[in-house]
């Protein structure tokens, strides 16, 4: 059912924890407590053993680890009026409006989700702290097929397994869903038609079961009330009126939520 934000969501105490990179094990299974929204700037520093995410626009969202560490989904170029450089960004170009062909040069780590050559993407990129790996999927194109066009992008930080769909086009497979492993915070197109049709997608989302789910690339309400219409029975569903949250391992909702956040550019 849908919820107020401030009426599930706790703000607690946390532990300390080592700089360098927990592990996370994202094919294990992770135990789950609750959530914490912390309303702070995204600059502002981020508590050892949360992740800071924020929605910036249709499929691009900021992370930010508590070294300061900035990763930009589906970058475009663009992340608001702000002079932040993102450690990584990732990209896919199965729509112009998912990557840019000119990144900041300052970006030290730029992860295409396609291979120019026609191949089979591989990013396996450990940075202590953050871990970025994905898996390749096929798009549609013109009426056939490119395969490996597409890049569902895993972020491993402070524990936890946040991943990114990016422009999927057709349900993984076994072999797909095992490499994707576990993921505890799924960011979902839902728009139901340029992506998966939304039945379909709600099927990958059903599979993959995160304890948190983070709809995006919807361009209008509807798509996005009908997903969170159909998906309700399974998932508790939380409006939260904010463009972020702080997330850890130790507060993930006990059952699975679909949290939306509100598109907004860094300031």
């Amino acid at each position: 059912m849908i919820r107020s934000a401030l009426a599930v969501l706790m703000v607690l105490p946390l532990p300390l924890f080592a700089q360098e990179r927990i592990p996370s094990h994202c094919i294990a299974l992770a135990d789950l407590g609750s959530e914490r929204l912390h309303r702070a700037r995204f600059e502002s520093p981020v508590t050892e053993g949360e992740v800071r995410i924020r929605y910036l626009d249709h499929a691009s969202f900021a992370l930010r680890a508590p070294s300061g560490r900035v990763i930009v989904t589906d970058y475009t170029g663009y992340i608001g009026p702000v002079d932040i450089v993102p450690e990584v960004v990732t990209m896919n170009n199965a729509h112009g409006t998912h990557w840019t062909d000119r990144p900041d040069p300052r970006i030290p780590h730029v992860l295409k989700g396609w291979d120019e050559a026609g191949g089979e993407p591989v990013h396996q990129l450990d940075l202590g702290e953050i871990l970025v790996r994905n898996v390749a999927t096929d798009v549609r194109r013109y009426g056939s097929v490119r395969p490996h066009g597409n890049s569902i992008f895993i972020f491993e930080v402070a524990g936890l397994c946040i991943g990114h769909l990016g422009h999927l086009h057709h349900i993984p497979d076994d072999e797909q869903f095992a490499a994707i492993g576990r993921v505890d915070v799924l960011m979902v197109p839902v728009d139901g038609g340029y992506t998966l049709d939304l039945p379909s997608m709600m099927q990958v989302v059903q599979r993959l079961r995160s304890s948190v789910v983070l709809p995006m690339h919807w361009f209008s309400g509807a798509s996005l009330n009908r997903f969170l219409t159909d998906m309700e029975a399974e998932f508790d569903v939380v409006r939260l009126e904010d463009s972020q949250i702080d997330l850890s391992l130790a507060r993930l909702p006990g059952r699975p939520t679909i949290m939306v956040l509100d598109p907004e550019w860094l300031p």
